[in-house]
């Protein structure tokens, strides 16, 4: 399965993540995992969303330059040697990460480890065939939260 990514290209300044945020509050997109990333003046947000093609169009239409493709939301246990397992066979099948992001789905049980890949088909093949779960786009809008017990 394929998830999508958005990418924000914004300036490095005070406020610019505010406008994302709005935009997608007004729009009722829910917001999955986000990454920031700067260099100098100017930055990249990358979001996983619920509404992707929603979330691309408040984006776009807010003046904001986006920029969407096809990831692969890969689902890991959340203990030591989970990431490693899946980076280990993606590097046995010469499958470069060229950007990633995780979150924690349910503490010491599962995480969503998101990766952008150079061979997604290649990615997403073996993925599966080890045994891997992905999610897609409706997988990942679908997610429950975790709650947090008080003690």
């Amino acid at each position: 399965m394929v998830a999508y990514q958005l990418s924000v290209f914004a300036e490095n300044k005070p406020g610019r993540l505010a406008k994302v945020t709005g935009i997608l509050k007004k729009g009722k997109i829910n917001i999955r995992a986000i990454t920031i990333s700067t260099s100098d003046e100017f930055g990249v947000i990358n979001l996983i969303v619920d509404d992707p093609e929603g979330a691309r169009s408040f984006l776009e239409d807010g003046g904001l330059t986006v920029g969407m493709k096809p990831v692969i939301a890969v689902v890991i246990e959340d203990k030591p040697g989970g990431l490693d397992k899946l980076i280990q066979l993606l590097v046995e099948e010469n499958i470069n990460i060229e950007n990633a992001y995780g979150f924690v789905l349910e503490s010491h049980e599962k995480a969503v480890f998101v990766v952008d890949v150079d061979q997604l088909e290649k990615a997403q093949k073996v993925t599966e065939a080890a045994g891997f779960e992905t999610l897609d786009a409706q997988s990942l809008s679908d997610i429950e939260p975790f709650h947090y017990m008080k003690y």
